[in-house]
């Protein structure tokens, strides 16, 4: 099977198996682990924050961030494809109490200014107010985009105009990073919090971070406590992490063989595939999605309907050049 369902199927590789084994260890939940330590420290570093706090999942990182900027009843405004809308069950209202107001961005799924302006909600006798703006980079509903660093500056400067803080949910922001040749601490420059996932194109087992200033930390310490995220010898996580940080230049060959894959792709009668930005190459195809992911897993290769007619494909560090020239194969056979 070439596995392009999604680039959370990447396995850790011997080096992060060995990183796990051999990890010096403690009790994180009171801040003895020093490998945890030294992850946090060094990802605070590359996210140009002032502190960090490693995380299970990149949903945990979202919900917990969202717990710690709202109170209970106040609303957040949120694209309304975004992960953390649309994928995380729910979340901000189960862990939050928080409604959603979700607002429609653009087809790469930008937030602009006047939205914000145009959903902001004054607190008064009657309504709670906004208590935060979520944005995420990159955007994988919307195939993988990768938002400047303007356009995120852009949406938070409104937000922040009306004292309402702001949380970039950045499980692939290394990708926009990449893509846009930015270093990843230009993102963060206007937002109040960050959440960055080590596993997916990076190849961590597990983990991700979140990111902000020490105050926002210090807080989200004891929500991640309250959510089951408070971990004890968390080095053997944390090794791994070390190393996938390191993997952060190599995303750019992922998004070579995205784009690869789309022009295979888009030779294929009955399939259209645009350029892909980053590593997620959403494809139309004439045919049900459902049944062209049904005979492209006949064929050996993984895939995902999304939509009544698009199917994605996601390139990870576990598939080569080769991959794609027979996964191309594979999917040609199984359309036709």
């Amino acid at each position: 099977m070439i596995d392009l369902r999604s680039d959370t199927v990447t396995r850790p590789d011997d080096a992060m198996r060995a990183a796990a084994r051999d990890a010096e260890v403690g009790d994180d939940v009171y801040g003895e682990d020093p490998t945890v330590n030294e992850l946090e420290a060094r990802v605070a570093d590359v996210l140009g924050t002032e502190d960090a706090l490693l995380i299970p999942s990149g949903t945990m990182g979202n919900q917990v961030a969202v717990r710690t900027h709202t109170d209970r009843g106040e609303e957040a405004i949120l694209e309304r494809e975004s992960h953390v809308y649309k994928w995380e069950l729910g979340g901000v209202a189960q862990h939050s109490g928080v409604q959603a107001r979700p607002v429609d961005g653009d087809e790469r799924g930008v937030v602009t200014p006047e939205q914000v302006r145009d959903a902001y909600v004054a607190a008064d006798g009657h309504r709670a107010g906004t208590g935060l703006l979520a944005l995420e980079n990159t955007h994988n509903s919307k195939g993988g985009t990768a938002i400047a660093p303007e356009r995120i500056d852009a949406a938070a400067a409104a937000a922040r105009e009306r004292g309402v803080p702001v949380h970039l949910d950045g499980a692939r922001l290394f990708n926009a990073a990449a893509a846009l040749e930015v270093p990843a601490e230009r993102f963060t420059r206007e937002v109040d919090s960050v959440m960055v996932c080590l596993s997916k194109g990076l190849g961590a087992p597990v983990g991700s971070v979140l990111a902000g200033s020490e105050a926002f930390v210090e807080r989200a310490h004891r929500v991640r406590k309250l959510m089951g995220g408070g971990m004890r010898q968390a080095g053997i996580l944390a090794a791994p992490g070390l190393l996938a940080l390191d993997n952060r230049d190599r995303l750019a060959e992922d998004h070579e063989r995205a784009r690869r894959l789309a022009a295979g792709l888009d030779d294929i009668k009955g399939v259209e595939a645009p350029e892909p930005e980053t590593n997620i190459v959403v494809a139309g195809t004439d045919q049900p999605a459902d049944d062209v992911v049904a005979a492209c897993e006949g064929e050996g290769v993984g895939c995902v309907a999304f939509g009544e007619h698009r199917v994605r494909f996601c390139t990870h560090w576990d598939v080569d050049d080769e991959d794609i020239d027979r996964a191309l194969e594979g999917i040609e056979r199984a359309i036709a």
